[in-house]
């Protein structure tokens, strides 16, 4: 299974990985994959943020889950408690994200959408 294949597994059942879905839930357990491949040899999310800063277009001091905020919600936020509506719209754009992140860095692996049904 790709990685690609295996977020897209993640996306369509978040609780399932997590318990009560939420993207800090989210932000946490990408984090720890992340961990875990790198400390196993895996690439992991290497190169995640920078992508994330190129496709925004711009930089700031935001960590990658900051990035990804700002992406699914260009105008802005004022608390870094979210709306069940917008929560449900960043993980949603996480996803997306991810997926065209995956698809870039390893182009010859899973060449199929794997949120496609």
């Amino acid at each position: 299974m790709s990685e690609r294949e295996y977020f897209a597994n993640v996306a369509k059942r978040p609780g399932m990985f997590i318990g009560r879905s939420s993207f800090d839930g989210l932000t946490a357990y990408l984090e720890g994959y992340d961990q875990h491949a790198r400390r196993h040899g895996g690439p992991g999310l290497d190169g995640w943020r920078d992508w994330l800063v190129a496709r925004r277009g711009r930089d700031c001091n935001h960590a990658w889950p900051g990035q990804v905020r700002h992406i699914a919600m260009p105008e802005g936020w004022d608390s870094w408690e979210l709306s069940p509506e917008a929560e449900e719209r960043v993980i949603k754009v996480l996803f997306e994200l991810l997926d065209e992140f995956l698809t870039e860095r390893d182009p010859a692996i899973g060449v199929r959408n794997p949120t496609e049904r």
